[in-house]
């Protein structure tokens, strides 16, 4: 069993690794990493906090969109290219297969945004923020938790919608995410029973991803604590095993004739 998730783990890889949109990607947030250190030169006395919002900010956000675009694409491209019927032909179940993918998707966002960090910490090193280049590190690690759990529900929508409906559904899921805990605060505030219990309903059925919002405090040099990311960790693989889960079983009633 683990043979062959590893085994679709790294053919997964090795697949995401050969698409040009990852390189491009990457290639886009070093010049926006570039242009951070610029625009810090331009803001006396600040330059390591803008160009450690700008470089984090960036990573998140074409993290997510690696994350969404190819995590829908895992499935139906299998489907298109009429593979899926030779994986299944040999002695690998779905549930192998759904773990696989998702393995192999975040081993590649893992050495997507290892590059990325890479990127920021050179370009603080560049203006003398040496010390902001390691404490970096922190708030990128909760940035790729956060994007493990993004993948997972790309994978979750993909296992039974089409890829365009799959990148919406989740990219509204990851904004939602965001702002569930300001919502339910919200509605505890209006008082309104309905309002409580639909937002209490988002709160707690969505991912809490302001878990992971640590770049304006990473900016300032703060350093997650390590018990913080261990809470964050263990959310996320709870999560992530939770979404798997659903996953394997919406996909093994699925008809892929």
């Amino acid at each position: 069993m683990l043979r062959n998730i590893f085994a679709i783990a790294r053919n997964t890889f090795r697949e995401a690794v050969r698409d040009r949109v990852l390189y491009n990607l990457v290639v886009f947030v070093l010049l926006i990493t570039g242009c951070a250190v610029f625009l810090g030169d331009l803001t006396a006395g600040n330059e390591d906090r803008t160009v450690t919002n700008i470089g984090l900010s960036a990573m998140l956000l074409f993290g997510v969109f690696i994350a969404i675009f190819v995590g829908v694409s895992l499935v139906s491209k299998e489907i298109e290219k009429r593979t899926l019927y030779t994986i299944f032909s040999k002695p690998i179940g779905r549930g192998e297969f759904i773990v696989g993918k998702y393995l192999g998707l975040c081993v590649t966002l893992l050495v997507n945004v290892a590059v990325m960090g890479i990127g920021v910490s050179l370009a603080l090193v560049y203006i003398g923020a040496s010390s902001l280049a390691a404490s970096v590190w922190g708030a990128i690690l909760l940035i790729y938790l956060e994007l493990t759990i993004v993948t997972g529900v790309a994978i979750l929508f993909s296992s039974f919608s089409t890829p365009a409906l799959s990148a919406l559904l989740t990219f509204l899921v990851w904004v939602i995410g965001h702002f569930s805990a300001s919502l339910r605060d919200l509605a505890e505030g209006l008082g309104s029973d309905a309002a409580r219990w639909l937002f209490g309903f988002i709160y707690y059925v969505f991912p809490n991803l302001s878990h992971y919002e640590f770049v304006t405090l990473a900016a300032r040099g703060e350093v997650p604590p390590v018990s913080y990311i261990g809470g964050a960790a263990l959310y996320a693989i709870v999560f992530n095993a939770i979404l798997l889960a659903i996953t394997i079983v919406i996909f093994r009633r699925r008809n892929l004739k």
